[in-house]
């Protein structure tokens, strides 16, 4: 880069080192005090770290000559474009490894529409603003090429802003904030790639440089392929991969992106593609996202932000005709993207509200504005360029940016019922929609079996499953911590003792779940709570909310020994999953897990047989509904048997009669012939969807007692891995009086808990499942 170079042939390169180091500083810290102010208000932190760069720049502190001086040398201008791009490799990098590449593919025409459709309409408004801007602000050459520029300024969205407002507005999980981050990387890629193909096709000599810098960037990307595996076997027993093998890769990637930028082109789109294409599993992937996504979210991107900021003069707008350039661009950005967003939207038969909110968010701005300015201006405006046009830009960016932004949290504060968690239970979830669960641990004991049960869930290849990991570990009363010094810790380890925590059981987690998606390409989001167990679910129930999920799976508090009886473990898990029963705001799984001799991970070579045991209410539907994901497995053979009381006969009426319902009009109906009717046509609906094409087992268990239904509970668990049930909320049923008398865990329910007992003798899996019931607050809202 040729600024590098200046940089570099400096005669003093450390004073505006210490120049540009306290600026970002001065970001930081003002930044952090306006964060401090704005957040009760519902603004998002990007906000606030402009507003720190507007106020250390020249609109404001730096306006003051001695603070000038200091802040705005002309040799520390090189420094701050060095770490601005540096900066964007990183993030653009670590953007990439975050994609949610299932959700992109199964809704890249969706969001590619939504993105196209703002672009359009933005491009059109700029160009017919350019010939009036180019006409206000006497500009005489190159006029094409500046209607470009204004075109791509208008209809860019910075896809960085987008995901950290996502983020900070804690809606980056909920359909529309996926549907707006995979909107704005379509929409940031795309003016990406207009900006090169204009470069590219000015000569010859560039096309040329184009296609050999598109085969260095694939070639990178099968090298990282084979560096990510070898690091990954040659860490084997360790959590993470070195640092020195992790700046090597990170070396790569800022090596091919500067000498990318260095010829006149711009590296986002190789940045991108780079983290996208990397290999997910391992540690390779796990410590680049984890040390990556610490040092970009708390140090990058604030910094980012605030240069961004602090680029903007007011005092550009003491030309009316500034102040005019700079209005219309607005407007025209604005409207352009709510025309086009809302019209796509409206194709779409998307919500009006949510459309509103696409447009907003795909109106902010950011550095890559600026970059394609700065990559015209020495490729093609070299000839003629003027500082207004820089300023223009600036001032472009940073008003879209903070109108936009504040305007987003509002609405999101205004109609948070519409961005929140919509589906708590799986009853009412269709198959072919997103299954979203979250399974729980506490050591390396558990993973084996909650590996099994999470990949059993994903059903078919073609089910979409989004599948979260959380390793609970308990923190001591007394945190002893290790009073060593940065450089007397380990290569490759933390400077934070949190990630001591968790022990050596940590690399067998990590270890199934690399195993799992290596072989079955499955993925699994890992992350790990710290807390005590007084404070442990509430830390999960934070989880819930942020993930969107529909059900957690929690550990059972007891654990199977060599002699395959359970032994009861650490009295702090019952509670936390007892708390959770209560409090957990989705439905809720207890896995008692006899790995031993019941459930393992489904494969060819290990086929499961699977049941679920029906005897009616809300829990038992939630745990068929459950049961039909699982039933769309190709490695499990799945069995629905439904204890009832009522004669044979009865069951030849639930078969063949599927409509009769409807022709009739039930004026009053007590709660539980409700819950009675309920049942049946949701069993309809399973029998003509799953059973009558032979892709699952029926049973009909008639029983009259409690001593009847012991015999066929017992005898059922002999032929199976894993029996999943409900757990309550029956009623009262003469088929299960009396089998509470032996109850020694309530959060199992009557049947869970015989099923758990070890006194029962039973070799297979239990999972007990409670559906979560929505408050009347909810459904007054709905």
């Amino acid at each position: 880069m040729e600024a590098a170079r200046r940089a570099v042939c400096v005669e003093d390169p450390f004073n505006p080192l210490i120049t540009t180091t306290l600026q970002a500083s001065g970001i930081l810290v003002i930044s952090h005090f306006f964060h401090i102010i704005l957040k009760p208000l519902g603004q998002p932190g990007p906000v606030a770290q402009i507003l720190a760069g507007i106020v250390l720049g020249p609109s404001l502190l730096s306006h003051i000559s001695i603070v000038k001086d200091f802040f705005l040398q002309a040799s520390s201008a090189d420094y701050y474009d060095i770490f601005s791009s540096i900066y964007n490799i990183l993030f653009m990098f670590l953007i990439g490894l975050e994609t949610d590449i299932p959700y992109l593919r199964r809704n890249l025409r969706k969001a590619s529409i939504i993105a196209y459709g703002g672009m359009a309409v933005c491009s059109i408004f700029g160009l017919a603003a350019s010939f009036f801007i180019i006409h206000i602000l006497k500009l005489t050459a190159n006029t094409v090429a500046l209607a470009n520029v204004i075109m791509i300024i208008l209809a860019n969205t910075a896809s960085p802003v987008v995901i950290r407002l996502a983020a900070e507005l804690k809606f980056s999980t909920s359909d529309t904030g996926r549907l707006a981050i995979c909107s704005s990387l379509v929409n940031e890629i795309t003016c990406v790639v207009w900006l090169c193909l204009i470069v590219t096709f000015m000569s010859w000599k560039m096309f040329g440089r184009a296609i050999l810098f598109s085969l260095l960037a694939l070639g990178l990307v099968i090298l990282n392929r084979y560096l990510a595996a070898w690091c990954n076997q040659r860490n084997r027993n360790q959590k993470y991969v070195t640092n020195t093998e992790m700046l090597s890769i990170l070396f790569l990637v800022i090596a091919l992106s500067f000498l990318t930028e260095e010829y006149g082109f711009n590296s986002t789109i190789a940045c991108f593609f780079l983290g996208l294409l990397f290999p997910r599993e391992g540690k390779t992937s796990r410590t680049l996202l984890i040390k990556l996504a610490y040092s970009v979210y708390n140090f990058i991107l604030p910094i980012y932000f605030g240069y961004i900021g602090f680029q903007f003069n007011i005092t550009y707008l003491n030309s009316y005709r500034n102040v005019i350039a700079v209005v219309l661009m607005i407007i025209l950005s604005m409207g352009g993207k709510i025309i086009g967003t809302l019209a796509t939207c409206h194709y779409l038969n998307v919500p009006t509200i949510d459309g509103i909110v696409l447009s907003f968010l795909l109106n902010l701005k950011g550095h890559a504005e600026l970059l394609v300015v700065g990559v015209l201006r020495k490729s093609i405006l070299k000839s003629w360029w003027d500082q207004n046009i820089h300023n223009l830009v600036v001032m472009v960016v940073v008003l879209n940016t903070i109108i936009s932004g504040p305007a987003v949290a509002y609405m999101l504060r205004k109609n948070g019922k519409y961005f929140a968690q919509k589906h708590t239970s799986l009853e009412f979830l269709e198959p072919e929609s997103e299954l979203r669960m979250l399974a729980c641990v506490y050591g390396s004991r558990h993973i084996t079996g909650k590996v099994g049960l999470i990949f059993a869930l994903s059903g078919s290849p073609e089910s979409p499953t989004t599948a979260y990991l959380t390793h609970l570990v308990e923190l001591p009363k007394k945190r002893r911590k290790k009073k060593l010094m940065y450089h007397q810790l380990q290569d490759g380890d933390q400077f934070s003792d949190e990630e001591e925590y968790g022990g050596n059981e940590v690399v067998e987690i990590n270890e199934a779940v690399d195993t799992l998606t290596m072989e079955n390409k499955f993925m699994i989001h890992q992350s790990k709570v710290v807390s005590s167990f007084p404070r442990m679910y509430e830390d999960v129930c934070d989880g819930i909310e942020d993930l969107r999920v529909s059900i957690v799976f929690l550990t059972f508090h007891k654990h199977q020994r060599l002699d395959r009886k359970l032994e009861p473990g650490k009295e702090g898990i019952r509670v936390t999953n007892q708390k959770l029963l209560r409090h957990a705001p989705c439905s809720v799984g207890i896995f008692v897990d006899r790995g031993q001799t019941g459930f393992h991970l489904p494969t060819s070579e290990s086929v499961q047989n699977v049941a679920t045991l029906f005897f009616g209410g809300p829990d038992d539907r939630e745990a068929l509904a459950c049961s039909k994901r699982i039933a769309s497995h190709p490695h499990i053979n799945f069995s629905l048997i439904r204890f009832i009381q009522e004669s044979p006969s009865d069951h030849k009426e639930f078969v063949e009669n599927t409509s009769h319902s409807n022709s009739e009009v039930l004026m009053e109906m007590s709660n539980r012939d409700m819950e009675a009717e309920i049942d049946r046509a949701f069993l309809e609906d399973f029998y003509n969807r799953y059973v009558a094409s032979g892709q699952v087992g029926y049973e009909d268990r008639y029983v009259n007692d409690r001593t009847q239904t012991l015999e066929a509970l017992r005898g059922t668990g002999e032929r199976f891995s894993l029996l999943i049930v409900g757990k309550g909320g029956r009623g009262h049923s003469p088929i299960t009086e009396g089998l509470s008398d032996w109850e020694e865990c309530p959060e199992l329910g009557i049947v869970g808990d015989l099923l758990a007992s070890s006194e029962f003798n039973i070799n297979c899996s239990v999972l007990v499942i409670q559906q979560h019931q929505r408050s009347e607050t909810d459904l007054t809202d709905d």
